[in-house]
């Protein structure tokens, strides 16, 4: 979606005002991808002027008492978005519509899930140091030798691999007998 400032914006709801292009045709005058886009400019401007123009601070986070406030409003009225958006002082119509989508999918639990991705935990920061401090304080020798244990493992891996890849239905059962044998081992 693009963004465009509040001089661009203020100049097509003027345009709109004057009354000689309707929505479809100003949309395609300044290559807006959509008309509703200017519909929307034209309430915001109409109900909190200039000011319903102007971006918002994207990290806006709003309770979920409200969310269903709104959602609410909306069904009981039967008001559209742009209007429901309107009513509770919102400038971002599709915020609601994703709203309800959210709600309708997983309820009101859904509402309360902060958007981004989690901060890290102090638990994992701890474990993260830890790791650098043990690797720096590991000597030379230490550090092949775990080099030569993961690369053991990883043909180990990679033979049992091919044999499975040459006869998968006799290595599945060389391995259940295997298993059986040694599940009965350890209940005696």
């Amino acid at each position: 979606m693009s963004r465009y400032d509040e001089k661009f914006k203020l100049m097509v709801v003027k345009e709109y005002q004057e009354g000689q292009l309707g929505y479809k045709l100003l949309a395609k005058k300044h290559c807006i991808k959509s008309h509703k886009q200017i519909i929307n400019w034209v309430k915001n401007y109409e109900k909190f002027g200039p000011e319903g123009l102007m971006r918002k601070k994207q990290n806006k986070t709003y309770p979920v008492q409200f969310k269903l406030d709104v959602i609410s409003f909306m069904e009981r009225t039967g008001s559209s978005v742009i209007d429901t958006a309107l009513e509770f002082g919102l400038t971002n119509p599709p915020m609601i519509t994703a709203w309800k989508k959210a709600f309708l999918e997983g309820g009101a639990e859904s509402l309360d899930r902060p958007k981004g991705r989690p901060p890290m935990s102090d638990k994992a920061k701890n474990k993260e140091s830890k790791k650098t401090i043990q690797d720096k304080e590991m000597t030379y020798e230490q550090k092949l030798e775990r080099e030569n244990e993961l690369l053991r493992l990883e043909v180990e891996y990679l033979k049992k691999l091919q044999a499975f890849q040459m006869n998968p239905e006799g290595y599945l059962e060389k391995h259940r007998r295997h298993y059986r044998l040694n599940s009965k081992k350890s209940s005696n």
